[in-house]
């Protein structure tokens, strides 16, 4: 049972990073009207809260945290990442979240330290 709760408390949980990441955005961006001129502040606000949140967290990882925010007018996106890595100690996890006018997608990368 030890061990069962030290890999829990040690471990890379995919809804608690979702929950800090979606509760992030909501209070960096909310319910804001997408606007060009605010999304340098919008980035960096989301990136420096999600890693110091996650830093308070007080687990064995380092954290890459990637923003990218873009108005919702019909263009596409396409982008992709590669990792080499220890795949049975490090994760990912993507939250895409959006309101009338944007959308917003973080991508947080747990290295194991």
């Amino acid at each position: 049972m030890d061990e069962f709760q030290l890999s829990e408390e040690t471990a890379f949980v995919v809804d608690d990073i979702t929950t800090i990441i979606k509760d992030t955005v909501e209070t960096t961006i909310g319910s804001s009207a997408y606007q060009q001129n605010r999304i340098n502040q919008w980035t960096s606000s989301v990136v420096e809260t999600s890693l110091n949140q996650l830093s308070k967290l007080g687990k064995p990882f380092k954290y890459i945290v990637t923003c990218i925010i873009l108005q919702k007018n019909g263009a596409g996106l396409h982008t992709a990442s590669s990792c080499f890595w220890d795949n049975t100690m490090d994760r990912s996890c993507t939250v895409r979240w959006e309101n009338k006018t944007t959308y917003c997608i973080v991508c947080v990368f747990g290295l194991a330290v």
